[in-house]
């Protein structure tokens, strides 16, 4: 009889199945897609030690999930809201091209060290995205920018079923459906809260603001929404 797989086992699983992903989206538009890049080698390394140092286990975790992956952040690593020297000491891997926005980052490690480290963070927590791979969008001056799977209902359409499969999967890794996190207060929260009706994933979602949006537009605040945050994964029940 084989190894039973754990949840590192069924998130790398997850990610290679994702390096075959291949769907037409309308003019203008493309994936993002790490798991096929040009660093794909790279990418399956880290990855792999990054899952299995944190996730070698089969614990039940709460799902935090963003919108899409950032075209220069985890849609280049395939590791959701991990900063690029972060990863660099867990893995001992560096990827070129690699520039996440390191305000969100930065935001976040610092939930997670009063959470209490990021060892118990990701005992608990599996991070991830509605539309696990990034989605990008060549503007009129012909530069390639971040795009979510929200921009538009063409898009969003295009990408429906692939978002409901991969939520579906992802829960099977071995995820508490009692609470799910949103990242994001505005579309990715509506969007989510509409198709959990229809599905039913999660008995209840949480709204977060987004650490971009708190950063950059509400940093005198930063102590309060990181106390929310804390409160609001501390309190699971």
């Amino acid at each position: 009889m084989g190894k039973q797989e754990n949840f590192s086992d069924k998130v790398l699983k997850f990610n290679g199945e994702l390096s075959n992903f291949i769907i037409n989206l309308p003019n203008y538009y493309r994936i993002s897609n790490p798991y096929n890049s040009r660093n794909k080698a790279k990418i399956m390394e880290m990855t792999s030690v990054f899952y299995k140092k944190y996730y070698n286990d089969n614990n039940k975790r709460h799902m935090i999930l963003g919108s899409s992956p950032a075209r220069r952040g985890t849609a280049v690593t395939g590791i959701p809201f991990e900063d690029a020297n972060h990863l660099y000491k867990i893995t001992g891997i560096k990827i070129d091209d690699f520039y996440i926005n390191k305000s969100s980052s930065n935001f976040l490690y610092q939930v997670m060290e009063r959470y209490g480290g990021c060892e118990k963070f990701y005992k608990d927590f599996f991070m991830s995205f509605v539309c696990p791979l990034g989605i990008v969008k060549v503007n009129s001056k012909g530069n390639e920018i971040n795009c979510n799977y929200y921009e538009n209902k063409e898009i969003e359409s295009s990408l429906y079923d692939f978002i409901v499969e991969s939520i579906r999967k992802q829960i099977s890794f071995g995820i508490d459906t009692s609470i799910c996190y949103c990242i994001g207060s505005g579309e990715n929260f509506k969007f989510l809260i509409n198709i959990n009706k229809q599905y039913h994933f999660f008995d209840k979602i949480i709204p977060l603001e987004h650490p971009r949006f708190i950063m950059q537009y509400n940093s005198k605040d930063k102590d309060k929404y990181l106390s929310k945050y804390v409160d609001a994964l501390k309190s699971r029940s």
